[in-house]
């Protein structure tokens, strides 16, 4: 990033570079705990999205069950790849699909008890390296941060509404 703004202020130093270098250090962040999450999950034989929706499950607490809608429409993906990650889940074992007892057209995904004891181990090893990825942070340093990052948050999305 340093190299970037570097050149931008050379070849154009009237250009305004502040959203640049904060969308750029946050995207910079992004790819990197992106990068630091599948290599600790890959250790469990887990991708990213598996465990997402893994997590997912687990959180909606017993019977750690719900249907595909509610799983997908949580990730921002689409019906296709959701079919795509439960098959894959499925076919290893850690996730069942059932009828739904309320609907005969419907099914529900429900955590095996494999899949369970899977998302236990990977969800405590999970918040452990991201907790590692921000130990050189105060806990003030960690609110405050948290705190410009749910403002910034909202001023992108006041910004895409107009």
């Amino acid at each position: 990033m340093e190299e970037i703004l570097k050149q931008w202020r050379k070849e154009i130093p009237s250009l305004s570079l502040r959203g640049m270098e904060v969308l750029g250090r946050l995207g910079q962040a992004a790819i990197l705990a992106s990068d630091a999450v599948e290599k600790n999950l890959g250790n469990l034989g887990l991708k990213l999205g598996e465990f997402d929706v893994l997590a997912s499950l687990r959180r909606s607490g017993p019977p750690f069950r719900l249907n595909p809608t509610q799983l997908w429409q949580g990730m921002l993906l689409s019906s296709g790849a959701m079919t795509n990650r439960l098959d894959r889940l499925e076919t290893a074992g850690y996730i069942e699909r059932l009828a739904d007892p309320n609907d005969r057209r419907a099914t529900l995904v429900s955590l095996t008890e494999k899949g369970l004891k899977l998302i236990d181990e990977a969800v405590v090893l999970h918040t452990k390296n991201e907790d590692a990825c921000v130990e050189d942070f105060t806990e003030k340093e960690i609110a405050e941060l948290n705190s410009l990052l749910t403002k910034l948050k909202k001023s992108i999305e006041k910004k895409i509404k107009n």
